[in-house]
């Protein structure tokens, strides 16, 4: 990114507001490229974690496979799922609340003895699985903005405060070589009227 300025002290003026809004800006950006990394491992740690609860949880269920084919799969649905927005170091993020299920009746004297159980037991491994997938999504969002914040870390960084710097060198190398050579002028000048005025 080339940027452009003009050799006059107005355009020097600009480069050195836009230098020091940089210079100032830089270490909020890596503060907050720093915390939104913690945050996607965090979020990453967590959903994983989550991940292995829920195929841990289905294992211990596995005794029951046979059971299964029994139950009827409309008695319960998942509503709604409750959640909230967070931000998080400037991102905005979801967060889950509750999950609500809808259940149908059943005969409690004609179904099996441990529908109720295996209705808990379906609650407990979508609320695992939902939960799952919000930290996955808040992974996702946060890592997102930390690319973009890198970016922009990396911008400021490696492009533009160096280039605004050599921009600043340049103008005032040809701002001072230009007063020299006013001086150089004006004593030229004055040099020849005082011979001048001596002849």
């Amino acid at each position: 990114m080339a940027i452009k300025y003009q050799f006059n002290k107005t355009s020097l003026n600009d480069l050195n507001k836009q230098l020091k809004v940089r210079t100032r800006a830089l270490p909020t950006l890596k503060n907050k490229e720093s915390a939104l990394r913690a945050e996607v491992k965090r979020a990453k740690d967590k959903a994983e974690e989550l991940q292995v609860k829920l195929s841990e949880q289905m294992k211990t269920y596995d005794n029951m496979v046979a059971l299964w084919s029994e139950f009827t799969s409309d008695l319960i649905v998942i509503r709604d799922v409750t959640m909230t927005v967070v931000k998080v170091a400037g991102v905005r993020i979801p967060i889950m609340g509750e999950v609500l299920f809808d259940e149908k009746p059943y005969n409690l004297f004609s179904a099996p003895f441990w529908y109720a159980d295996g209705l808990h037991i379906l609650k407990e491994l979508s609320v695992i699985g939902i939960e799952s997938e919000f930290y996955i999504a808040k992974m996702r969002i946060l890592d997102g903005a930390r690319k973009k914040t890198t970016q922009k870390v990396n911008l400021y960084e490696k492009v533009q405060i160096p280039g605004y710097k050599e921009a600043i060198r340049k103008i005032k190398r040809f701002m001072e070589d230009e007063e020299n050579l006013s001086k150089a002028a004006q004593k030229i000048v004055k040099q020849r009227q005082s011979k001048e005025e001596t002849s």
